[in-house]
């Protein structure tokens, strides 16, 4: 689509999928001003050609992703990448934001990839991820899975978890976006008085 026109194949194509998806969206390009839509359906303000094996590709993409009509989080990236077989959207350079449950903004994830699931809204993030939470809180990992239905952001593999002169690090993080109630396995690091923490035995099974 040119000049803010709608009705090309493949955007009608994407609006049915997003549609579909529950999603509540904008999809912009930066030297554009965004366009929001509703979630009845969704209209690219441009689109470049598809590389690859894509279907479509958007340069400048925002979202808002929704659970039973509440606001979850806001996606934001430099290019999107959908896929209409696997219905799966490839992220490039994120940024999404999360909202509480008074939906006031809270913590903000940055990667430099990223991985959207049009049927469940669920979402992986790949490459320097961190999440810093309004208070300074700070995660910073190489994989982070959200989940939609259980609003949880987690993951298998390395972290380290910031809070003022706090450090801890460990093999796995579970928790809500805002950090209420973390999980972790084998936690190690300083408390604020300098206490070292030791790793913990693993639970058995």
């Amino acid at each position: 689509m040119r000049g803010g026109q709608a009705g090309a194949p493949g955007e009608a194509l994407i609006a049915r999928r997003l549609a579909r998806s529950g999603w509540a969206c904008a999809l912009s390009v930066v030297s554009v001003l965004a366009v929001a839509c509703e979630e009845t359906g969704a209209k690219p303000t441009t689109t470049v050609a598809a590389t690859d094996s894509a279907d479509q590709v958007l340069e400048g993409f925002s979202h808002y992703v929704t659970k039973d009509g509440v606001r979850r989080s806001r996606v934001e990236a430099d290019t999107a990448f959908f896929y209409e077989n696997t219905q799966v959207t490839e992220l490039k350079k994120i940024r999404v934001v999360f909202f509480d449950v008074k939906g006031e903004e809270g913590s903000t994830l940055t990667a430099k990839t990223g991985t959207y699931h049009w049927q469940d809204g669920s979402m992986e993030a790949n490459g320097s991820v961190m999440v810093v939470s309004p208070d300074g809180r700070r995660l910073k990992t190489e994989t982070l899975r959200y989940d939609n239905a259980s609003n949880q952001i987690s993951t298998s593999v390395h972290f380290t978890f910031d809070r003022e002169n706090e450090h801890l690090e460990g093999n796995s993080f579970r928790s809500d976006p805002d950090f209420r109630n973390v999980v972790t396995d084998r936690p190690r690091g300083t408390t604020g008085t300098g206490l070292l923490l030791p790793g913990q035995e693993e639970k058995p099974r």
